[in-house]
């Protein structure tokens, strides 16, 4: 898959296949019942299942050496190139360890992540109550992609790599290689790996374009094991989404972290099977030319069908010089619909009616700013599609604002549907901020 740092920022994305995400999706279309959440039989290639156990066409039920790897892969890369109908390309790929997966992860994470932006986020994340006052993105991250993530594709190497967990290749290291592959088909394609860095701060965005890719490539095994894999072949799959380190590993992560690494394959498969529906393949092409600009287009896929943009806002440029000597702003993004509603549900709200306060969203836009003598304050502006929508989001919010790392607060802004977030260290710097955006009294 195709994946970056998710919880600090989506924008900084490398591409990984997780466990947690992908195979809770689809593991059970891989078992003997071909009609699945994930995709049924009408919409898998022609190859049935049965037609396709023989050893010269699909993977083997066992794990097979690592010397024939390549064999291995190479007939993979065939049965993808049959099911996508992209058309094939070289691609480098290696297998390796859990050891290997974690040193490269690090290294990743830090090339992407400078130590202010990511510390900009920790703060967000920290004022917002998502994660504990001591708590580091960077360390919930690499902890859970160390036990779950299957595989990755690095677009400017052009390499694939497969996370063999068992020191051999089995059925879960088979069916990760098929998205990835898929991955170095869209690469090949497509521009959606084009040019990361235009979306640092546009993390929304961001997340829903990983949903297309993700959501394409989990598609794409789902239907690849339905033809190729046989049953022990899932089992493999199974014992892995299983694995007691992982779940250990989930239950101390924060919410957060875990809702924004799995959007793009759960979230994703959703709207990328939309468009298969309505034509195919070749409908999940078109997705390309006009990728989603917002989670609330892939969880609501006939807002993205009908064209419903998000609301572009802008925090007030002169915030920092308003609020005086030794302020500056350190961090701009946009929160978008999946990551308010997951904010909503984790301070205290309930998941139903935080899922329905979130799908009003219009749009918004935050900004962490820095003062002197550690001062610090979040502010967040954001836009409802109707007043009704605005009113239900600030009910929400009264409640999760609870939870904050900080004096929080809502504000009614101007025009009905706008609603304001200020949360800062102290009560002080809460009413400073309040005043300098025009919203006391």
């Amino acid at each position: 898959m195709t994946h970056r740092p998710s919880a600090p920022g989506p924008a900084r994305r490398s591409r990984l296949l997780v466990l947690i995400a992908a195979l809770s999706t689809v593991a059970g279309a891989c078992g003997n019942s071909p009609e699945s959440p994930a995709v049924s039989q009408s919409s898998a290639p022609s190859t049935s299942p049965s037609a396709a156990a023989s050893p010269a066409a699909s993977a083997s039920s066992g794990p097979v050496s690592s010397a024939s790897a390549d064999q291995v892969y190479t007939t993979i890369e065939g049965q993808v190139v049959d099911i996508r109908g992209l058309p094939r390309v070289d691609v480098k790929r290696q297998t390796i360890d859990e050891a290997a997966l974690k040193t490269l992860s690090a290294q990743d994470f830090d090339a992407d992540n400078p130590a202010d932006y990511l510390a900009a986020n920790d703060r967000l994340y920290r004022a917002l109550g998502l994660i504990p006052a001591d708590g580091d993105v960077r360390s919930y991250f690499l902890d859970l992609i160390g036990v779950s993530a299957q595989g990755f594709y690095r677009p400017q190497a052009k390499t694939l790599f497969v996370v063999s967990r068992t020191g051999q290749i089995d059925g879960n290291d088979r069916f990760t290689f098929s998205h990835e592959y898929d991955h170095a088909l869209q690469d090949a394609a497509f521009t959606i790996f084009h040019d990361p860095e235009r979306f640092r701060d546009q993390s929304d965005e961001s997340m829903a374009r990983a949903g297309l890719y993700e959501g394409d490539a989990t598609l794409l095994m789902t239907q690849w094991a339905i033809a190729n894999l046989d049953a022990a072949g899932t089992q493999d799959i199974i014992r892995a989404a299983n694995d007691p380190d992982l779940a250990a590993v989930m239950t101390r992560t924060p919410q957060i972290i875990t809702d924004n690494l799995t959007f793009p394959y759960q979230a994703g498969l959703m709207f990328v099977q939309a468009a298969f529906a309505s034509g195919g393949w070749r409908a999940v092409d078109k997705l390309y030319a006009d990728p989603p600009r917002s989670t609330e287009q892939v969880l609501h896929p006939e807002k993205y069908t009908s064209g419903e943009e998000p609301v572009a806002v802008t925090i007030p440029p002169s915030l920092a010089k308003d609020l005086g000597a030794g302020w500056s702003v350190a961090f701009q993004d946009t929160f978008g619909e999946a990551q308010f509603a997951t904010w909503l549900r984790e301070g205290g709200v309930a998941a139903a009616v935080a899922a329905d306060a979130a799908a009003g969203w219009g749009g918004d836009r935050l900004a962490v700013v820095n003062g002197p003598a550690g001062a610090w304050a979040v502010v967040m502006d954001t836009v409802w599609d109707t007043p009704a929508d605005a009113q239900a989001f600030q009910t929400a919010a009264d409640t999760a604002v609870k939870q904050a790392g900080g004096e929080a607060g809502t504000f009614i802004g101007a025009g009905g549907t706008t609603r304001w977030v200020v949360i800062a260290n102290d009560l002080k710097v809460f009413g400073r901020v309040a005043n300098v955006l025009g919203l006391a009294g």
